[in-house]
Protein backbone atom coordinates (compact mmCIF):
# COMPACT_ATOMS: atom_id res chain seq x y z
CA UNK A 1 0.00 0.00 0.00
CA UNK A 2 0.99 3.56 -1.01
CA UNK A 3 2.85 5.66 1.87
CA UNK A 4 1.50 9.45 1.50
CA UNK A 5 4.65 12.07 0.96
CA UNK A 6 2.74 13.74 3.97
CA UNK A 7 3.02 11.07 5.88
CA UNK A 8 6.23 9.85 5.02
CA UNK A 9 7.12 13.61 6.05
CA UNK A 10 5.33 13.26 9.30
CA UNK A 11 7.29 9.99 10.24
CA UNK A 12 10.57 11.66 9.97
CA UNK A 13 10.07 14.67 11.79
CA UNK A 14 8.19 12.21 14.39
CA UNK A 15 11.30 11.60 17.13
CA UNK A 16 9.90 8.98 19.84
CA UNK A 17 10.09 10.10 23.02
CA UNK A 18 12.33 7.04 24.53
CA UNK A 19 15.15 6.60 22.68
CA UNK A 20 18.74 4.31 23.00
CA UNK A 21 22.25 4.71 21.75
CA UNK A 22 24.59 1.52 21.97
CA UNK A 23 28.37 2.29 22.08
CA UNK A 24 29.96 -0.55 20.70
CA UNK A 25 33.87 0.35 21.04
CA UNK A 26 37.08 -1.44 21.23
CA UNK A 27 37.00 -2.08 24.84
CA UNK A 28 33.81 -1.86 25.90
CA UNK A 29 29.89 -1.73 24.79
CA UNK A 30 27.77 0.63 26.20
CA UNK A 31 23.78 1.35 25.98
CA UNK A 32 22.00 4.43 27.61
CA UNK A 33 17.99 5.19 27.10
CA UNK A 34 16.94 8.77 27.17
CA UNK A 35 13.69 10.11 27.52
CA UNK A 36 13.44 13.23 25.17
CA UNK A 37 11.00 16.13 26.41
CA UNK A 38 11.05 19.28 24.68
CA UNK A 39 14.61 19.47 23.25
CA UNK A 40 16.50 17.94 26.44
CA UNK A 41 17.84 14.59 27.26
CA UNK A 42 17.04 12.70 30.44
CA UNK A 43 18.80 9.15 30.95
CA UNK A 44 16.34 6.65 32.35
CA UNK A 45 19.47 3.33 31.77
CA UNK A 46 22.85 2.15 30.99
CA UNK A 47 23.95 -0.88 30.82
CA UNK A 48 27.61 -1.72 30.43
CA UNK A 49 30.02 -5.00 29.64
CA UNK A 50 33.78 -4.75 28.94
CA UNK A 51 34.05 -6.95 25.68
CA UNK A 52 37.42 -6.11 24.58
CA UNK A 53 36.41 -6.33 20.92
CA UNK A 54 39.71 -5.29 19.88
CA UNK A 55 41.40 -8.20 21.41
CA UNK A 56 39.79 -10.58 18.90
CA UNK A 57 41.23 -8.84 16.17
CA UNK A 58 43.54 -11.27 13.87
CA UNK A 59 45.98 -10.38 11.27
CA UNK A 60 43.77 -11.16 8.63
CA UNK A 61 41.12 -8.80 10.06
CA UNK A 62 38.59 -11.12 11.32
CA UNK A 63 37.38 -11.64 14.49
CA UNK A 64 38.74 -14.63 16.68
CA UNK A 65 35.50 -16.97 17.30
CA UNK A 66 35.98 -16.64 21.00
CA UNK A 67 35.70 -12.69 21.22
CA UNK A 68 32.60 -13.34 18.18
CA UNK A 69 30.85 -14.98 20.37
CA UNK A 70 31.42 -12.48 23.56
CA UNK A 71 30.55 -9.62 21.54
CA UNK A 72 27.28 -11.23 20.57
CA UNK A 73 26.40 -12.59 23.55
CA UNK A 74 26.48 -9.08 25.10
CA UNK A 75 24.33 -7.53 21.73
CA UNK A 76 21.89 -10.23 22.52
CA UNK A 77 21.54 -9.00 26.28
CA UNK A 78 21.00 -5.02 25.13
CA UNK A 79 18.61 -6.51 22.17
CA UNK A 80 16.12 -7.96 25.02
CA UNK A 81 15.80 -4.64 26.69
CA UNK A 82 15.72 -2.88 22.88
CA UNK A 83 13.31 -5.23 21.79
CA UNK A 84 10.31 -3.30 21.72
CA UNK A 85 11.72 -0.34 20.79
CA UNK A 86 10.61 1.28 17.42
CA UNK A 87 12.89 1.72 14.16
CA UNK A 88 14.24 4.60 14.59
CA UNK A 89 14.47 5.14 17.81
CA UNK A 90 17.77 2.85 18.36
CA UNK A 91 21.44 4.03 17.02
CA UNK A 92 24.32 1.72 17.42
CA UNK A 93 27.70 2.90 15.93
CA UNK A 94 30.67 0.79 15.76
CA UNK A 95 34.07 2.02 16.22
CA UNK A 96 37.56 1.26 15.58
CA UNK A 97 37.27 -2.80 15.46
CA UNK A 98 34.41 -2.68 13.55
CA UNK A 99 36.02 -0.25 11.03
CA UNK A 100 39.00 -2.70 10.73
CA UNK A 101 36.62 -6.23 10.28
CA UNK A 102 36.49 -7.59 6.67
CA UNK A 103 32.91 -7.12 5.56
CA UNK A 104 33.31 -10.72 4.21
CA UNK A 105 33.31 -12.03 7.15
CA UNK A 106 29.55 -10.61 8.11
CA UNK A 107 30.34 -10.29 11.66
CA UNK A 108 28.13 -6.95 11.73
CA UNK A 109 25.21 -8.92 9.97
CA UNK A 110 25.21 -11.02 13.12
CA UNK A 111 26.18 -8.07 15.24
CA UNK A 112 22.58 -7.03 13.30
CA UNK A 113 20.69 -9.64 14.14
CA UNK A 114 21.83 -9.88 17.43
CA UNK A 115 20.79 -6.59 18.69
CA UNK A 116 17.67 -6.40 16.68
CA UNK A 117 18.60 -2.92 14.79
CA UNK A 118 20.71 -1.81 12.30
CA UNK A 119 24.93 -0.83 13.57
CA UNK A 120 25.92 1.94 11.77
CA UNK A 121 30.23 1.68 11.27
CA UNK A 122 31.66 5.44 11.69
CA UNK A 123 35.06 6.80 10.55
CA UNK A 124 37.40 8.30 12.99
CA UNK A 125 36.79 12.02 12.72
CA UNK A 126 32.55 11.11 12.56
CA UNK A 127 33.63 9.19 16.23
CA UNK A 128 35.82 12.55 17.32
CA UNK A 129 32.81 14.76 16.08
CA UNK A 130 29.85 13.03 17.93
CA UNK A 131 32.14 12.79 20.87
CA UNK A 132 32.63 16.27 21.17
CA UNK A 133 28.76 16.64 20.72
CA UNK A 134 28.17 14.70 24.14
CA UNK A 135 30.81 16.37 26.01
CA UNK A 136 29.44 20.07 25.37
CA UNK A 137 26.15 19.11 26.12
CA UNK A 138 27.48 17.65 29.35
CA UNK A 139 29.62 20.81 29.87
CA UNK A 140 28.49 24.14 31.47
CA UNK A 141 27.93 26.87 28.87
CA UNK A 142 30.95 28.99 28.02
CA UNK A 143 32.87 31.02 25.55
CA UNK A 144 36.48 29.17 26.00
CA UNK A 145 38.21 26.80 23.27
CA UNK A 146 37.81 23.24 24.70
CA UNK A 147 40.52 20.63 24.15
CA UNK A 148 38.10 17.07 24.26
CA UNK A 149 40.12 13.74 24.82
CA UNK A 150 38.52 10.79 24.74
CA UNK A 151 40.62 7.23 24.44
CA UNK A 152 38.93 4.32 23.36
CA UNK A 153 40.10 0.51 23.16
CA UNK A 154 41.97 1.52 19.77
CA UNK A 155 41.86 4.38 19.02
CA UNK A 156 42.17 8.17 20.18
CA UNK A 157 40.14 10.77 19.48
CA UNK A 158 41.38 14.60 19.99
CA UNK A 159 38.99 17.55 19.21
CA UNK A 160 39.28 21.19 19.49
CA UNK A 161 35.96 23.40 19.84
CA UNK A 162 33.94 26.19 20.90
CA UNK A 163 29.93 26.07 21.99
CA UNK A 164 28.73 22.96 20.44
CA UNK A 165 31.18 23.48 16.71
CA UNK A 166 34.05 21.54 16.37
CA UNK A 167 36.91 23.11 14.79
CA UNK A 168 39.65 20.33 14.62
CA UNK A 169 38.90 16.38 14.84
CA UNK A 170 41.60 13.68 14.83
CA UNK A 171 41.44 10.19 15.06
CA UNK A 172 44.80 8.68 15.87
CA UNK A 173 45.62 4.67 16.19
CA UNK A 174 46.28 4.23 19.84
CA UNK A 175 43.86 3.05 22.84
CA UNK A 176 44.00 1.30 25.82
CA UNK A 177 43.40 -2.17 24.68
CA UNK A 178 45.93 -1.64 21.54
CA UNK A 179 48.72 -0.33 23.31
CA UNK A 180 48.58 -2.64 26.67
CA UNK A 181 48.48 -5.77 23.89
CA UNK A 182 51.42 -3.99 22.05
CA UNK A 183 53.46 -3.22 25.10
CA UNK A 184 51.80 -5.17 28.57
CA UNK A 185 51.25 -8.32 26.97
CA UNK A 186 52.88 -10.53 29.16
CA UNK A 187 51.19 -8.56 32.44
CA UNK A 188 54.42 -7.18 33.35
CA UNK A 189 54.80 -3.41 33.81
CA UNK A 190 58.74 -1.97 33.55
CA UNK A 191 60.17 1.30 33.07
CA UNK A 192 61.29 -0.05 29.44
CA UNK A 193 58.20 -0.57 28.65
CA UNK A 194 56.56 1.91 29.78
CA UNK A 195 58.78 4.55 28.48
CA UNK A 196 58.42 2.68 24.90
CA UNK A 197 54.76 2.92 25.30
CA UNK A 198 54.83 6.65 25.92
CA UNK A 199 57.13 7.00 22.68
CA UNK A 200 54.77 5.24 21.08
CA UNK A 201 52.15 7.32 21.68
CA UNK A 202 54.32 10.67 21.73
CA UNK A 203 55.20 9.32 17.76
CA UNK A 204 51.57 8.99 16.96
CA UNK A 205 50.17 12.40 18.17
CA UNK A 206 53.14 13.78 16.29
CA UNK A 207 52.04 14.69 13.60
CA UNK A 208 49.12 16.88 14.75
CA UNK A 209 50.63 18.32 17.71
CA UNK A 210 51.71 21.64 16.66
CA UNK A 211 48.23 21.66 14.57
CA UNK A 212 46.85 21.48 18.15
CA UNK A 213 49.04 23.61 20.24
CA UNK A 214 48.60 26.33 17.74
CA UNK A 215 44.71 26.22 18.40
CA UNK A 216 45.00 27.93 21.69
CA UNK A 217 42.55 25.79 23.58
CA UNK A 218 42.30 27.29 27.23
CA UNK A 219 40.39 24.17 29.02
CA UNK A 220 40.86 19.71 28.45
CA UNK A 221 38.06 17.61 29.44
CA UNK A 222 38.38 13.85 28.97
CA UNK A 223 35.66 11.87 28.15
CA UNK A 224 35.64 7.72 28.05
CA UNK A 225 36.27 5.48 30.75
CA UNK A 226 39.96 4.96 30.48
CA UNK A 227 40.34 8.88 31.21
CA UNK A 228 37.49 8.39 34.40
CA UNK A 229 38.91 5.34 35.98
CA UNK A 230 42.49 7.46 36.29
CA UNK A 231 40.52 10.30 37.57
CA UNK A 232 38.80 8.08 40.16
CA UNK A 233 42.34 6.79 41.06
CA UNK A 234 44.20 10.07 41.12
CA UNK A 235 41.75 10.87 43.86
CA UNK A 236 41.61 7.79 45.29
CA UNK A 237 45.36 8.14 46.22
CA UNK A 238 45.02 11.47 47.12
CA UNK A 239 47.14 13.02 43.80
CA UNK A 240 44.12 15.31 42.36
CA UNK A 241 40.76 15.99 43.74
CA UNK A 242 39.38 17.61 40.96
CA UNK A 243 39.99 15.73 37.67
CA UNK A 244 43.64 14.39 36.20
CA UNK A 245 46.70 17.12 36.97
CA UNK A 246 50.02 16.68 35.25
CA UNK A 247 52.03 16.02 38.33
CA UNK A 248 48.94 13.36 39.58
CA UNK A 249 49.21 11.75 36.11
CA UNK A 250 53.32 11.07 36.51
CA UNK A 251 53.14 10.04 39.97
CA UNK A 252 50.15 6.98 38.66
CA UNK A 253 52.56 5.99 35.91
CA UNK A 254 56.17 6.11 38.59
CA UNK A 255 53.33 4.00 40.82
CA UNK A 256 52.23 1.37 38.17
CA UNK A 257 55.94 0.63 37.55
CA UNK A 258 57.03 0.19 40.68
CA UNK A 259 54.12 -2.29 41.03
CA UNK A 260 54.90 -4.44 38.02
CA UNK A 261 52.54 -6.53 37.64
CA UNK A 262 49.18 -5.87 36.22
CA UNK A 263 47.57 -8.69 38.88
CA UNK A 264 49.31 -6.90 41.62
CA UNK A 265 47.12 -3.25 40.79
CA UNK A 266 45.59 -2.30 43.73
CA UNK A 267 44.43 1.34 43.59
CA UNK A 268 41.21 2.28 44.71
CA UNK A 269 38.84 3.26 42.31
CA UNK A 270 40.37 0.38 39.56
CA UNK A 271 38.34 -2.15 38.79
CA UNK A 272 39.42 -6.00 38.03
CA UNK A 273 37.98 -5.74 34.67
CA UNK A 274 40.16 -2.89 33.82
CA UNK A 275 43.19 -3.91 35.07
CA UNK A 276 43.94 -5.72 31.73
CA UNK A 277 44.15 -2.62 29.64
CA UNK A 278 44.78 0.25 32.61
CA UNK A 279 48.64 0.83 32.17
CA UNK A 280 48.59 0.90 28.16
CA UNK A 281 45.45 3.55 29.19
CA UNK A 282 48.02 5.44 31.15
CA UNK A 283 50.75 5.39 28.70
CA UNK A 284 48.42 7.10 26.07
CA UNK A 285 47.40 9.73 28.30
CA UNK A 286 50.75 10.53 29.10
CA UNK A 287 51.62 10.78 25.81
CA UNK A 288 48.79 13.28 25.17
CA UNK A 289 49.36 15.64 28.12
CA UNK A 290 53.23 15.74 27.11
CA UNK A 291 52.65 16.28 23.36
CA UNK A 292 49.58 18.81 24.26
CA UNK A 293 51.39 20.20 27.02
CA UNK A 294 48.25 19.82 29.04
CA UNK A 295 48.30 20.96 33.21
CA UNK A 296 45.36 19.53 33.85
CA UNK A 297 42.32 17.85 32.44
CA UNK A 298 38.33 18.25 33.31
CA UNK A 299 36.49 15.06 33.10
CA UNK A 300 33.18 14.75 31.59
CA UNK A 301 30.54 12.52 31.74
CA UNK A 302 29.32 12.61 28.58
CA UNK A 303 30.91 11.10 25.47
CA UNK A 304 29.91 9.25 22.39
CA UNK A 305 27.08 7.29 23.09
CA UNK A 306 25.19 10.76 25.04
CA UNK A 307 26.70 12.58 21.48
CA UNK A 308 24.43 10.14 19.23
CA UNK A 309 21.39 10.90 21.04
CA UNK A 310 22.09 14.76 20.71
CA UNK A 311 22.40 13.92 16.84
CA UNK A 312 19.00 11.77 16.72
CA UNK A 313 17.47 14.98 17.97
CA UNK A 314 19.18 17.31 15.65
CA UNK A 315 18.09 15.38 13.13
CA UNK A 316 14.90 15.70 13.76
CA UNK A 317 14.52 18.92 14.15
CA UNK A 318 15.82 19.73 10.75
CA UNK A 319 19.36 20.33 11.84
CA UNK A 320 21.03 17.28 9.75
CA UNK A 321 25.32 17.34 9.71
CA UNK A 322 24.80 15.38 6.09
CA UNK A 323 22.60 18.00 4.28
CA UNK A 324 25.22 20.81 5.50
CA UNK A 325 28.13 18.01 4.82
CA UNK A 326 26.98 17.63 1.13
CA UNK A 327 26.19 21.65 0.47
CA UNK A 328 29.60 22.14 1.63
CA UNK A 329 30.90 19.86 -0.99
CA UNK A 330 28.57 21.40 -3.89
CA UNK A 331 30.79 24.47 -3.12
CA UNK A 332 34.14 23.34 -2.64
CA UNK A 333 34.27 21.24 -5.71
CA UNK A 334 32.23 24.15 -7.51
CA UNK A 335 29.48 21.25 -8.85
CA UNK A 336 26.62 23.07 -11.44
CA UNK A 337 24.25 23.36 -7.95
CA UNK A 338 21.37 24.73 -10.43
CA UNK A 339 22.02 21.78 -12.82
CA UNK A 340 22.10 19.28 -9.72
CA UNK A 341 18.65 20.84 -8.23
CA UNK A 342 17.11 19.72 -11.58
CA UNK A 343 18.46 16.61 -11.46
CA UNK A 344 17.46 16.15 -8.03
CA UNK A 345 13.71 17.64 -8.48
CA UNK A 346 13.25 15.00 -11.22
CA UNK A 347 14.58 11.89 -9.45
CA UNK A 348 12.07 12.82 -6.58
CA UNK A 349 9.32 13.16 -8.64
CA UNK A 350 10.30 9.58 -10.39
CA UNK A 351 10.78 7.80 -6.54
CA UNK A 352 7.34 9.42 -5.71
CA UNK A 353 6.13 6.83 -8.65
CA UNK A 354 7.81 4.03 -7.43
CA UNK A 355 7.66 4.32 -3.68
CA UNK A 356 4.82 1.80 -3.36
CA UNK A 357 5.79 -0.72 -6.21
CA UNK A 358 9.53 -0.61 -5.09
CA UNK A 359 8.97 -0.55 -1.57
CA UNK A 360 11.44 2.75 -1.14
CA UNK A 361 8.97 4.14 1.84
CA UNK A 362 11.87 4.92 3.84
CA UNK A 363 12.65 8.55 4.70
CA UNK A 364 16.51 7.92 3.75
CA UNK A 365 15.93 6.49 0.57
CA UNK A 366 15.08 10.11 -0.45
CA UNK A 367 17.62 11.58 1.12
CA UNK A 368 20.33 9.23 -0.70
CA UNK A 369 18.56 9.77 -3.74
CA UNK A 370 18.84 13.98 -3.48
CA UNK A 371 22.13 14.23 -2.08
CA UNK A 372 23.57 11.82 -5.02
CA UNK A 373 21.50 13.93 -7.46
CA UNK A 374 23.14 16.69 -6.27
CA UNK A 375 26.62 16.03 -6.23
CA UNK A 376 26.79 13.39 -8.91
CA UNK A 377 29.23 15.48 -10.64
CA UNK A 378 31.55 15.90 -8.01
CA UNK A 379 34.35 14.19 -9.95
CA UNK A 380 33.93 16.57 -12.58
CA UNK A 381 36.73 18.91 -10.92
CA UNK A 382 39.78 15.61 -11.26
CA UNK A 383 38.63 14.88 -14.61
CA UNK A 384 35.82 14.60 -17.06
CA UNK A 385 36.64 11.59 -18.36
CA UNK A 386 35.01 8.81 -16.26
CA UNK A 387 33.83 11.24 -13.42
CA UNK A 388 31.53 9.08 -12.32
CA UNK A 389 34.80 6.88 -11.01
CA UNK A 390 36.73 9.92 -9.50
CA UNK A 391 32.98 10.81 -7.57
CA UNK A 392 33.07 7.63 -6.35
CA UNK A 393 36.31 7.40 -5.22
CA UNK A 394 36.04 10.98 -3.49
CA UNK A 395 32.61 10.21 -2.13
CA UNK A 396 33.63 6.86 -0.48
CA UNK A 397 36.81 7.92 0.80
CA UNK A 398 36.20 11.30 2.07
CA UNK A 399 35.73 12.64 5.74
CA UNK A 400 32.25 13.46 5.59
CA UNK A 401 30.87 14.87 8.79
CA UNK A 402 27.38 13.20 9.49
CA UNK A 403 27.51 9.99 7.50
CA UNK A 404 27.87 6.38 8.28
CA UNK A 405 30.53 4.22 6.59
CA UNK A 406 27.56 2.17 5.18
CA UNK A 407 26.19 5.68 3.81
CA UNK A 408 29.00 6.49 2.08
CA UNK A 409 29.32 3.32 0.21
CA UNK A 410 25.95 3.78 -1.02
CA UNK A 411 26.40 6.98 -1.69
CA UNK A 412 29.74 5.95 -3.86
CA UNK A 413 27.42 3.38 -5.62
CA UNK A 414 24.93 5.51 -6.70
CA UNK A 415 27.16 8.39 -8.13
CA UNK A 416 29.07 5.46 -9.61
CA UNK A 417 26.19 3.78 -11.41
CA UNK A 418 24.63 7.23 -12.86
CA UNK A 419 26.25 7.35 -16.12
CA UNK A 420 27.57 4.58 -18.85
CA UNK A 421 27.95 0.85 -17.52
CA UNK A 422 25.93 -0.32 -14.75
CA UNK A 423 28.29 -1.02 -11.92
CA UNK A 424 26.31 -4.53 -10.93
CA UNK A 425 29.26 -5.78 -8.36
CA UNK A 426 29.56 -2.31 -6.72
CA UNK A 427 25.59 -2.65 -5.63
CA UNK A 428 26.23 -6.43 -4.84
CA UNK A 429 28.96 -5.62 -2.54
CA UNK A 430 26.45 -2.98 -0.34
CA UNK A 431 25.43 -4.43 3.20
CA UNK A 432 22.95 -7.00 2.32
CA UNK A 433 19.71 -4.79 3.42
CA UNK A 434 21.11 -1.92 0.98
CA UNK A 435 21.76 -3.96 -2.34
CA UNK A 436 18.24 -3.77 -3.75
CA UNK A 437 16.79 -0.33 -2.60
CA UNK A 438 20.34 1.29 -3.92
CA UNK A 439 20.27 -0.85 -7.36
CA UNK A 440 16.43 0.48 -7.76
CA UNK A 441 17.75 4.40 -6.63
CA UNK A 442 20.30 3.81 -9.29
CA UNK A 443 18.06 3.38 -11.76
CA UNK A 444 16.18 6.02 -10.44
CA UNK A 445 18.93 8.31 -10.63
CA UNK A 446 19.80 7.54 -13.91
CA UNK A 447 16.95 8.35 -15.70
CA UNK A 448 16.94 11.49 -13.87
CA UNK A 449 20.14 12.39 -15.11
CA UNK A 450 19.14 11.46 -18.60
CA UNK A 451 16.38 13.58 -18.82
CA UNK A 452 18.21 16.79 -18.25
CA UNK A 453 21.80 15.80 -20.54
CA UNK A 454 20.97 18.99 -22.58
CA UNK A 455 21.15 20.56 -19.28
CA UNK A 456 18.25 23.59 -20.21
CA UNK A 457 16.37 24.79 -17.55
CA UNK A 458 13.32 25.06 -19.58
CA UNK A 459 13.58 21.01 -20.37
CA UNK A 460 10.27 19.72 -18.33
CA UNK A 461 9.75 16.74 -19.74
CA UNK A 462 7.43 15.22 -16.70
CA UNK A 463 7.35 11.23 -17.58
CA UNK A 464 5.43 8.96 -15.96
CA UNK A 465 6.77 6.05 -14.69
CA UNK A 466 5.34 2.79 -14.22
CA UNK A 467 7.02 -0.39 -12.44
CA UNK A 468 5.88 -3.83 -12.31
CA UNK A 469 8.82 -5.57 -10.59
CA UNK A 470 11.98 -5.14 -12.27
CA UNK A 471 9.85 -3.92 -15.75
CA UNK A 472 9.61 0.12 -16.40
CA UNK A 473 7.84 1.61 -18.52
CA UNK A 474 8.33 5.57 -19.37
CA UNK A 475 5.15 7.17 -20.40
CA UNK A 476 5.75 11.05 -22.34
CA UNK A 477 3.33 13.36 -23.48
CA UNK A 478 2.03 13.20 -26.78
CA UNK A 479 4.74 14.17 -29.22
CA UNK A 480 7.32 14.91 -26.77
CA UNK A 481 10.10 12.29 -27.57
CA UNK A 482 9.42 12.80 -31.65
CA UNK A 483 10.54 16.42 -30.62
CA UNK A 484 13.22 15.44 -28.61
CA UNK A 485 15.17 12.29 -30.78
CA UNK A 486 18.39 12.84 -29.16
CA UNK A 487 16.64 12.08 -25.77
CA UNK A 488 14.82 8.84 -27.23
CA UNK A 489 18.13 7.67 -28.87
CA UNK A 490 19.63 7.91 -24.88
CA UNK A 491 16.93 6.10 -23.55
CA UNK A 492 17.66 3.49 -26.53
CA UNK A 493 20.82 2.70 -25.23
CA UNK A 494 19.97 3.10 -21.66
CA UNK A 495 17.59 0.33 -22.21
CA UNK A 496 20.37 -1.87 -23.31
CA UNK A 497 22.42 -0.93 -20.14
CA UNK A 498 19.75 -0.97 -17.84
CA UNK A 499 19.56 -5.04 -19.13
CA UNK A 500 22.71 -5.64 -17.60
CA UNK A 501 21.23 -5.05 -13.88
CA UNK A 502 17.99 -7.41 -14.67
CA UNK A 503 16.13 -3.80 -15.21
CA UNK A 504 13.72 -3.68 -18.70
CA UNK A 505 12.75 -0.42 -20.05
CA UNK A 506 10.36 0.52 -22.72
CA UNK A 507 9.13 4.27 -23.58
CA UNK A 508 6.13 5.54 -24.78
Amino acid sequence: MSMPEESIQAAEDRLPEIVAAVDLGSNSFHMIVARIDRGHMQVTDRLKEMVRLGEGLTEDKSLSPEVAERALACLERFGQRLREFPPGSVRAVGTNTLRQIRPESEFVERAEAALGHPIDVIAGREEARLIYLGVAHGLAAGAERRLVVDIGGGSTEIIIGLGFSPRLRESLHMGCVSMSQRHFADGRITAKAMHKAELTGALEVRPVRELFRRARWQKAVGSSGTIRTIASVVKGEGWCDDGISAESLSRLRDALVETGKLSSLSFKGLTDERKPVFAGGVAVLRSVFESLGIEHMQVSDYALREGVIYEMMGRHQHEDVRERTVATLCRQFQIDQEHGQRVQATARVLLRQLTAPWQLFEPEHQLMLSWAARLHEIGVMVAHSQYQKHGAYLLRNADLPGFTRQEQSMLAALVLGHRRKFPVQDFANLPEGDREPARRLCVILRLAVLMHRGRSADNKPNPNLVADGDELQLGFPDDWLAQHPLTQLELEQEAERLSAAGIRLSFV
